[in-house]
Parts: C-alpha cells; sequence; structure tokens
C-alpha cells in the first residue's frame, strides 16, 4: 500500500516512510516530527519541539502539544487542539474546535471547524466539512484490533489505534464519520451524516 498512490509526493516530505504502512506511521509520529525539527530552518520559531513556521496564523486559545510541525501558511482557529504529535504541511486550515491526534494533514487541505482528526494521513486538498471525524479506536468491540480493507483483501494492522488515509482531492460531508481504518482513494466524496464502515465485524 504506497501512500504516492493517494497522495502525491508523499514521499518525498516523508522519504524514509515511503514504503511503510500508514498505520505504523501514525504510531510512530511523534519521533518521525521530532526527527524532522532537527533539519529545519529559520524560517520556523521552535521551541520546546513545537516548530512553527513565521507566515502561520494561529488564533486564541489554541493547544500544541509537543511535538508538533506547523507549516508554511497555515491557519489554526480559536480553541483547536493538537495531541501527541501533529504534522501540517503548507496553507492547511484547521478551523475553530477542532481536535487533531497522531496526524499528518498534505497541503491545502481544510479542517472546518469541530471535526476530530485522530492517527490518520489526511492527503492534499482535501476538505472536511463541520463536524466529521476520522475515529481512531473501537470503543465499542471487545475486540479493538483494527482491520483495513485494500485492493479487496482485509489487511490487519495489529493496531488498537488507527484511523484514516484519505486520498488527494476528497471532499467529506458535515457529521460523516469515517470509521476507524478507513481507505479512500483519491477523489473520494464522502455524503453528509454517511458512516463509512469499511470492514464489518462477523
Amino acid at each position: 500500500m504506497l501512500i504516492d498512490h493517494f497522495i502525491e509526493d508523499f514521499s518525498k516530505t516523508f522519504s524514509d516512510l515511503s514504503t511503510s504502512e500508514p498505520w505504523n506511521i501514525t504510531n510512530d509520529l511523534k519521533n518521525t516530527i521530532e526527527k524532522m525539527i532537527l533539519n529545519l530552518g529559520d524560517d520556523y520559531i521552535i521551541q520546546d519541539n513545537i516548530a512553527i513556521h513565521k507566515s502561520a496564523t494561529i488564533e486564541n486559545n489554541v493547544t500544541i502539544k509537543k511535538p508538533a510541525i506547523i507549516g508554511e501558511n497555515c491557519y489554526i482557529g480559536a480553541n483547536a487542539y493538537f495531541r501527541e504529535g501533529v504534522y501540517l504541511d503548507q496553507s492547511v486550515k484547521i478551523g475553530p474546535g477542532c481536535e487533531i491526534k497522531n496526524s499528518i494533514i498534505c497541503s491545502g487541505t481544510a479542517i472546518a471547524h469541530f471535526n476530530y482528526i485522530g492517527n490518520s494521513i489526511i492527503g492534499r486538498n482535501i476538505n472536511f466539512e463541520a463536524g466529521s471525524i476520522a475515529a481512531n479506536h473501537y470503543n465499542e468491540r471487545a475486540n479493538k484490533k483494527i482491520s483495513v480493507l485494500y485492493d479487496n483483501k482485509i489487511i490487519e494492522t495489529n493496531s488498537d489505534k488507527f484511523g484514516s488515509l484519505v486520498g488527494d482531492n476528497s471532499r467529506v460531508g458535515a457529521n460523516a464519520v469515517l470509521s476507524p481504518g478507513t481507505i479512500l482513494v483519491k477523489n473520494s466524496i464522502v455524503k453528509r451524516l454517511e458512516l463509512v464502515e469499511q470492514v464489518v465485524p462477523e
């Protein structure tokens, strides 16, 4: 499952991760971000393993927990909350009241407001409308291990925390839910209020 098939030039930014499975990337994202921070230029303000590009706009009452990289021309709305390792590429918009955890969000993507994105890799030029969720954990199951459906095959991740891999130019409607382990190809459309559950337990 090459992430470059979903996200253009992903391997240029994350050259060491080009052949890694997405759930392994998100599980180790904190270490990856910490290493990337060491190579950033002086166009970033870096303090306590949080790197914010000088052109980024961050509104009031935003909480950013280390490590994190906030890229060029990003916008983060009031009361957003970043947990446990977040990477934002160029020109990403995170609206008010969003929570982002252990996730990569690629350039030109907008997460509207009051969204949750957990343990996910979100491609370029994607729009999440208000209230849409990329869930990362099966609270309701006794067996919490997450499986994904790819190329008509079920793959066991052996992880109990993984959200979604969303391909470039996709659209996720308001109050839609991407269940843990969702894989969306480029240009996918998820309707408002839709539940995406690609692997249903027996």
